[in-house]
Formats: structure tokens, C-alpha cells, sequence
């Protein structure tokens, strides 16, 4: 397969799921003021898994440009994430209609965390089929943002029964965190 393919199939996937999160935002059907914001927690709901969406996007993106080839791994490793981010919409829209309440926090930051784990290892399978002095496997080193992703989330989901607003802080920590320019994959593809 061709890696265009791939990164297409993705983008599509990807462009799916944050369409049918903007359709889980209800329209009022007044234009009272407050009920624009009975829908609030909703629209910062989507608001946090949009910039997640567009955060693995980007990521994807630099990660599938170091390809060299695709093999049936690889295949399998990307619809495996795919499949955790094609979960964040009900997560999302289940937290935001529920005013982020412990179980619906719980289970985003599971699938958070499962879409981090995923994306590790689809890191990981592209660095084994590249091999060690792979273009990936030189720009992500000991990948420190990846596993401390993992370790947030973790936290996040072990707090939210009890705490749900600091799992909150938590999701919002680390978007900020990979919001902040990474350019490892750049600066080893132009060199």
C-alpha cells in the first residue's frame, strides 16, 4: 500500500469524527441567551476533543511522512487508533450533556488513554518495520511528551470518580502540552 493512501484514509477518518462531533451540538431553538448557555459544557466538550483531533492529526501526519513503506502492521496499528479516536465523540458528547459528571470524565480519559497507547504503538511498529536508524525513530528519542501523555491520562482516569474537575485539569494539561510546537519530525526530515 502506499503511504498517500494510508494518510488519506486517516484524514478521512479524522475529518469524520470531528463532523459528527459539531453535529452532537445541539442548536437552541430560541435566541434567549440563556439557552446558548444550557449548551455550554457541551460546546467546551467539543471544543477540548477538537484540539485533541487536530493534535493527533498533525502528529499522524509528521509520523506518516517518515515512511519509507507500509506493510500489514502498520495497516493494523493506525485502524487501532482510528478506532479509540472514533470513540471520542460519544465520550465528548456524553461529558459535555452531562456537565462532567465522574463516569462520563472516566470514560474519556480512558479513551484518551487508550488512543495515546495506540498511537505509541503504531510509533512503534513503524520504527520496528523502518528499522532503528529510521527517520521516526531518530526524531522521537525516549518520546518523554508520549509517555508522560500516558502517565497524565492515567492519573486523570484514576482521579475522575472522586475528582472529575482535576481529571479536567489534566486533559487540558496535557493538550497544552503537545499544543506547544514539537518539531522533532521536522527537523529530521530537513536535514
Amino acid at each position: 500500500m502506499n503511504k498517500n493512501r494510508l494518510e488519506a484514509f486517516s484524514d478521512g477518518v479524522l475529518a469524520i469524527i470531528i463532523t459528527i462531533m459539531v453535529l452532537e451540538i445541539k442548536i437552541p431553538h430560541s435566541a434567549n441567551i440563556q439557552d446558548l448557555l444550557k449548551i455550554l459544557p457541551t460546546f467546551l466538550s467539543y471544543l477540548l476533543s477538537f484540539i485533541y483531533v487536530g493534535i493527533y492529526w498533525n502528529n499522524h501526519h509528521h509520523m506518516i511522512h517518515t515512511l519509507q513503506k507500509v506493510s500489514g502492521p502498520i495497516m493494523w496499528a493506525n485502524l487501532h487508533l482510528l478506532f479509540w479516536l472514533s470513540l471520542i465523540p460519544f465520550a465528548s458528547g456524553w461529558m459535555g450533556e452531562n456537565h462532567y459528571k465522574p463516569y462520563p470524565t472516566m470514560l474519556y480519559g480512558i479513551i484518551l488513554l487508550m488512543a495515546a497507547i495506540a498511537y505509541f504503538i503504531l510509533q512503534g511498529v513503524i520504527i520496528k518495520v523502518e528499522g532503528k536508524n529510521s527517520k521516526l525513530n531518530q526524531a522521537v528519542g525516549n518520546d518523554w511528551k508520549g509517555k508522560a501523555s500516558i502517565v497524565c491520562y492515567l492519573a486523570a482516569v484514576c482521579t475522575s470518580l472522586k475528582w472529575p474537575w482535576f481529571a479536567q485539569v489534566i486533559f487540558v494539561f496535557v493538550a497544552i502540552m503537545w499544543l506547544l510546537p514539537d518539531r522533532r519530525i521536522e527537523k529530521v526530515m530537513h536535514s
